[in-house]
């Protein structure tokens, strides 16, 4: 760690950022009047937001460890560096889904950026019940311009190699993912924790050999594909939405890897907001109704993605993969590959759905969508449920046709008494 780091305090804040200009032309320049509340609750960085007499800012700060565990584990501050260059390429690639950025300091892990403070995180919305209108057709485009234009359909090659050899460089958090995400669920991890009456549902996941190799064989295109950049931790606690509007924010976990990993995440999270809902709805046609409308933006979420990922392979495809010098200069037509690459996508992010599900009840960091349940016996029902559907997921990636048979799959196992 750099010498010259120090993390940032409420105190001491706005002494510390007050001769930076791009900070003080965004909320004004006398800091004595700057109001600072740390709102991070995240599990690595810190995070304030900060009022001035002309407007507000977010300062995002890494750590030199993970939060969530203390410092003994250290953790570099240069995923901010990584989550700077990321939120740069979001913008390029899909314009005002990621806050603005004003400005950045490596040296400090810190990141200055616009204030979504009218904006809730997703995850607490789905867990109160509150819809927001056009998610699917918003997360799902976003997916598809991040994979397209992050692609070799996209870029020129040169660009290509020297972004992922950027992003390689982020092995810290890509191996918070290998451990924490593909390996930990599935063996007795030191950090690992769950919740009372899982056992028997865990056994049946880690004695399934054919499914843990699948899990691995995940992993394996993980590391070793870099089929265009990911955002990597697209989880619900990742967007923030007002009841019309949607930004994706925290990238610091991108990398370049499967074109369906962010889509998989996405979905898995959505999955658990889903399966979790009997916790949190009293009332019976409230939580169906819910529930519903939960399956129904999973399935525009898929729709969205492969209806923009379309639109960009016919209108945008300039890069070295499938040129049209191969075919339409030829008379021909792209459906075939266009379906072949559709299919491998939604195949790699029906099994990366399917970890995730399993990761976010059995490795650290778990999802308040179940962590929040009070009652453990329901909570573990609820878990079993999702745990079993995951297993489901990964077994069968190659074989789910479309989204409306995951959807159709979800719902059996909604109904189903596990524990």
């Amino acid at each position: 760690m750099n010498k010259n780091y120090s993390a940032l305090t409420l105190d001491e804040l706005p002494k510390r950022l007050s001769s930076i200009t791009a900070i003080t032309d965004q909320i004004g320049t006398d800091f004595s009047e700057w109001k600072v509340t740390e709102v991070g609750d995240g599990n690595l960085n810190l995070v304030f937001i900060v009022i001035g007499s002309n407007g507000k800012i977010v300062i995002k700060q890494a750590l030199p460890y993970v939060r969530v565990v203390g410092d003994s584990w250290p953790l570099t501050l240069d995923r901010a560096f990584f989550e700077y260059n990321a939120l740069v390429r979001q913008e390029q690639r899909d314009p005002g889904i990621a806050p603005s950025v004003f400005y950045f300091d490596r040296e400090q892990g810190l990141i200055a950026m616009e204030c979504l403070d009218n904006h809730k995180i997703l995850r607490g919305k789905l867990i109160a019940g509150e819809k927001v209108s056009n998610l699917g057709d918003v997360i799902g485009k976003h997916c598809a311009r991040l994979a397209f234009k992050g692609s070799d359909f996209y870029m020129q090659t040169k660009d290509k190699k020297n972004d992922v050899s950027l992003f390689q460089n982020n092995l810290e958090l890509m191996a918070i993912t290998e451990t924490l995400v593909f390996t930990d669920p599935y063996y007795e991890a030191e950090m690992n924790n769950h919740t009372e009456g899982l056992d028997p549902i865990i056994k049946i996941l880690r004695e399934d050999v054919e499914m843990k190799s699948k899990v691995q064989y995940m992993l394996l295109k993980f590391t070793s594909n870099t089929e265009t950049m990911c955002h990597g931790d697209l989880h619900s606690g990742s967007i923030m939405c007002t009841e019309n509007d949607t930004k994706v924010i925290d990238p610091e976990f991108a990398f370049y890897g499967p074109m369906g990993f962010d889509l998989g995440m996405n979905i898995a999270n959505y999955l658990m907001a889903f399966l979790s809902q009997p916790a949190h709805r009293n009332n019976p046609n409230e939580m169906k109704s819910f529930q519903r409308w939960i399956l129904k933006v999973i399935e525009e979420t898929v729709n969205a993605f492969f209806e923009e990922f379309t639109n960009l392979w016919h209108n945008s495809r300039r890069g070295i993969l499938f040129p049209k010098c191969l075919y339409e200069d030829q008379g021909q037509s792209t459906d075939y590959a266009l379906n072949l690459v559709l299919k491998h996508i939604f195949n790699d992010a029906i099994s990366v759905c399917g970890i995730e599900m399993h990761r976010r009840c059995l490795s650290l960091a778990h999802n308040a969508d179940f962590e929040q349940i009070e009652d453990v016996i329901l909570r573990s029902k609820l878990e079993a449920r999702n745990l079993l559907l995951g297993r489901e997921l990964i077994l069968c990636s190659n074989n789910i046709k479309d989204i409306s048979e995951l959807t159709s799959l979800a719902s059996k196992f909604n109904e189903r008494n596990i524990l």
